[in-house]
């Protein structure tokens, strides 16, 4: 039984991905992250049993029995949102096991009950303010005839007081504490998916929190925070102060190569939408590669465009049974700090790498004596531009490019990207290729793609791309002097700073 912590993947334990990479069956629930998935086996057998109101894909009784059958005879994780046994019916689930006589093990996670309100600027204790706190259920088990809370205890006894699942009866949760004695000005915050991009905060007092929140038309899942310790949000709120926060930005890479420029952007409190509009495969015959990694004495330059190309080159090399040791000789051209270091990643060292990352500046940097005459290997993409090869022959070289990988457009969430577009909820769309600008107008074929893309802000990584995305028609605003991700992830943080 793994506790998956409150939302944010990255508040998941060391021990709970351990486990995760050993499950061979996964039982998850709504309030699951499930980006956690991805740390168990593609094998494992993945099966949803989340509850919110009015939606229940089964029964407390049906998981039960899921649980020991799967548990008979397989290694099962049990991924329940927050902690196990902080109002997430871990106990009475561990007892269905212990009668069953099924072996289990309990692996605490982080409850949302006390890194929502951190992730909202609000410690639950703090020195004079209030020295105890309580986690009290919001949603009593439904036919009860008498609440099991003690309000005329809890109201005035403890400083701080935490409702979970409470949104609800948060009306009735106010006049009860009011009520038993707690006063009407209190501080009490509101905090719908906390520490995760969606987050939403609203604050008020016990006298008015309830119309607040109905105001704000805010809905499960929340936390409701009771205590003078509110008040502190005010300079403690950290986590939706961060630049980006509250911005929708959609990221066009390959999925394979999302995940270093999403986590730049969510670090800077960014909701990123993966729309990867192209995917990268091998191509459709390695016939022309595997003829010149057979050929490498005969060529005086290997030079690679992109990570991609290097990735791919060096995967086939390994499957023709050879090694670095075949480029003896060679010597190595790399467009971009990071195809650079994707090959010194390989030990190897670079001969050449251009102060401006794009091809043109190859030339430039070679110099007519280094090009008339030599052999020129290029393994890249099926499609791609032809400046670099072209000027090397104009310029006396022999050039071989060959195929190394593939560019398709993937199935993709086309009517999701649509439809946020359309209601304005897209701060922002990021283009890293040309081919990811070609690919996302492909996706709308019967759109006009400036009137779809509408005040969404165009973020470009360089000159190439950003004159691809003007030629169908979109204003590029963001562009960075350097070609890289990371100089357009902090372009952006920039420009969404000042705005």
């Amino acid at each position: 039984m793994v506790g998956a912590g409150p939302g944010d993947p990255a508040l998941i334990t060391l021990k709970a991905v351990a486990c995760l990479r050993q499950a061979e069956v996964i039982v998850y629930d709504y309030l699951a992250n499930e980006k956690l998935l991805d740390f168990a086996p593609s094998e494992a057998e993945r099966i949803y049993v989340g509850k919110k109101a009015g939606a229940h894909a089964m029964s407390q009784e049906q998981i039960n029995s899921l649980l020991v059958d799967k548990g008979r005879n397989a290694a099962v994780v049990r991924l329940k949102g927050g902690d196990p046994f902080i109002f997430g019916r871990g106990g009475e689930e561990a007892l269905v096991l212990e009668a069953a006589g099924i072996d289990f093990e309990i692996v605490p996670g982080i409850t949302s009950a006390v890194a929502v309100p951190a992730y909202a600027g609000i410690p639950l204790t703090h020195r004079g303010l209030a020295s105890s706190v309580a986690f009290v259920t919001g949603h009593e088990m439904e036919g009860k005839e008498t609440s099991a809370i003690h309000w005329d205890r809890l109201a005035t006894s403890v400083g701080t007081l935490v409702f979970l699942m409470g949104v609800k009866n948060l009306e009735n949760i106010a006049s009860q504490l009011i009520a038993c004695g707690r006063a009407e000005e209190t501080p009490v915050a509101v905090i719908r998916w906390g520490t995760t991009t969606e987050q939403e905060t609203v604050t008020g007092t016990l006298g008015n929190i309830a119309r607040v929140a109905e105001d704000a038309e805010i809905t499960p899942p929340a936390i409701i925070v009771v205590g003078e310790v509110v008040g502190l949000r005010q300079q403690l709120n950290w986590f939706e102060k961060r630049p980006l926060f509250g911005k929708t930005i959609v990221v066009t890479r390959a999925r394979e190569q999302a995940s270093e420029f999403r986590s730049l952007l969510e670090s800077r409190g960014a909701r990123c939408l993966e729309f990867p509009t192209i995917e990268v495969v091998k191509p459709s015959s390695w016939a022309p590669l595997d003829g010149a990694i057979d050929g490498l004495e005969d060529y005086a330059w290997l030079i690679f465009t992109s990570v991609n190309g290097v990735r791919f080159f060096f995967h086939r090399l390994e499957e023709r049974k050879k090694d670095v040791r075949s480029l003896h000789g060679l010597r190595l051209g790399a467009i971009g700090p990071k195809t650079a270091a994707a090959l010194r990643e390989r030990g190897l060292q670079i001969d050449l790498v251009p102060s401006e990352y794009r091809a043109e500046a190859v030339i430039d940097a070679l110099g007519e004596e280094e090009i008339r005459g030599k052999r020129f290997l290029l393994p890249r993409a099926a499609k791609a531009r032809e400046i670099l090869p072209e000027k090397l022959k104009e310029m006396g070289g022999q050039v071989d490019v060959v195929v190394a990988y593939e560019t398709v457009r993937p199935s993709s969430r086309t009517e999701e990207v649509r439809h946020l577009l359309l209601e304005g909820d897209i701060s922002c769309i990021t283009f890293t290729s040309s081919s990811t600008v070609e690919n996302f107008s492909a996706m709308f074929p019967d759109e006009n793609l400036l009137s779809l893309v509408g005040n969404t802000i165009i973020a470009c990584i360089g000159p190439i791309t950003a004159e691809t995305a003007r030629r169908y028609g979109l204003e590029v605003t963001i562009m960075p002097a350097d070609y890289t991700i990371e100089a357009l992830a902090s372009e952006i943080v920039e420009y969404f700073s000042n705005e």
